[in-house]
């Protein structure tokens, strides 16, 4: 079967932040991510500021307001720090728009080209959940730094001293939160809109713990190269991080992005050493001789993922490794997953009742469990 919705991968994600400036060198020091472009009041843009880095194939733009009373600064005080746009790469926008729209897409911005002396790009966007947008991206005739209207950037500090200069090489997938009941519509969404297809779920026991709990699935392109797991709270004894989540945020968003790394442990080595902080794995995950015998033999002794805390799960087709950040803003909402992948397709099945229980002690730390 031809497919309804090719798509070439994932464009960018585009965070809506307070302070642009300080968040791209947050991005650049703590992830090892480069600065590439730039687009401010020096070049045309009279109400915010944007710079986007990049890391291997990974893009993030950041965006700030510097006025007040914009829509982007009304985001920012009603949300806090978040993503406001997973950019997706087409062949063909014009299709792409006219298919989502005709499949009952909400369209934010009809199709357009935006030149300059670098060549054109073809862009479009359609709604998601919450205040969340896809934006569509052909820029298969742009030479540019990243999109017309941006100014090629300098690096804000040396790149990280790893084997090839960065610290991970593609977005893997982005996890939504939504509301209660809604998860399946969005499912719906997903495969009606964009043609893509339920590639896993959780639900009951897989995805619980004594206290709390989700339900998930997890959509994808027919390429997997665009994966987007979706949450919704399950009825549990006491609060979620999905119904954390949604009270700080505001209402349905991004909840984390995974990064796929080729070195995970010299990964985690940096980023802790610039001061990111990931969630603690209790020693007693590692020890467990069940654990031992489904994972197997990995590249990394379990002693040195023991120490970083790196989760492992093992499925019929390979093997992950896999952590996962606190947040990295004041609201309990965004996170970073890094995960390197041994021919596993899978998203840590195996540890997901560790890593909830970590994640309710941050809660409980929080006062929100």
């Amino acid at each position: 079967m031809s497919d309804v919705f090719p798509v070439n991968g994932m464009d960018a994600v585009v965070f809506a932040v307070g302070n642009a400036r300080q968040a791209a060198h947050y991005y650049s020091t703590a992830f090892g991510m480069r600065l590439i472009a730039y687009r401010g009041p020096e070049n045309g843009s009279k109400d915010e500021a944007a710079y986007v880095l990049r890391s291997g194939s990974a893009t993030f733009e950041l965006r700030g307001s510097i006025r007040p009373g914009t829509e982007l600064a009304r985001h920012v005080a009603e949300h806090g720090d978040g993503v406001i746009d997973l950019a997706i790469e087409v062949p063909d926008v014009e299709a792409a728009y006219a298919y989502a729209v005709a499949q009952g897409a909400e369209g934010l911005v009809e199709p357009y080209t935006a030149e300059d002396e670098h060549g054109k790009v073809v862009l479009a966007a359609v709604a998601t959940y919450g205040q969340t947008r896809h934006t569509l991206v052909d820029r298969s005739n742009y030479g540019g730094p990243y999109l017309p209207g941006y100014a090629p950037a300098e690096p804000l500090v040396a790149p990280p001293g790893t084997r090839n200069g960065r610290l991970f090489q593609a977005v893997d997938h982005c996890v939504g939160n939504v509301e209660l009941g809604k998860m399946d519509e969005w499912v719906e969404f997903y495969r009606k809109v964009m043609g893509f297809t339920n590639m896993a779920e959780f639900i009951g026991d897989d995805i619980a713990t004594e206290y709390s709990a989700l339900m998930s699935k997890v959509v994808a392109d027919g390429s997997r190269k665009v994966k987007f797991p979706l949450n919704e709270p399950a009825v549990s004894r006491k609060k979620s991080q999905i119904d954390e989540y949604l009270e700080f945020y505001g209402g349905p968003g991004v909840q984390h992005i995974a990064l796929a790394t080729n070195d995970i442990l010299a990964t985690v080595d940096h980023m802790r050493a610039a001061g990111v902080r990931f969630l603690d794995t209790p020693d007693s995950y590692y020890d467990d001789p069940e654990l031992r015998e489904r994972i197997g033999r990995v590249r990394a002794p379990i002693e040195e993922l023991k120490k970083r805390g790196i989760l492992v799960d093992r499925d019929e087709d390979g093997y992950l490794l896999q952590i996962f950040t606190q947040p990295v803003q004041d609201r309990p909402t965004v996170f970073f997953e890094l995960i390197e992948r041994h021919g596993s397709l899978g998203f840590g099945k195996g540890n997901f009742k560790a890593l909830f229980e970590a994640i309710e002690r941050e809660q409980e730390r929080r006062g929100n469990l």
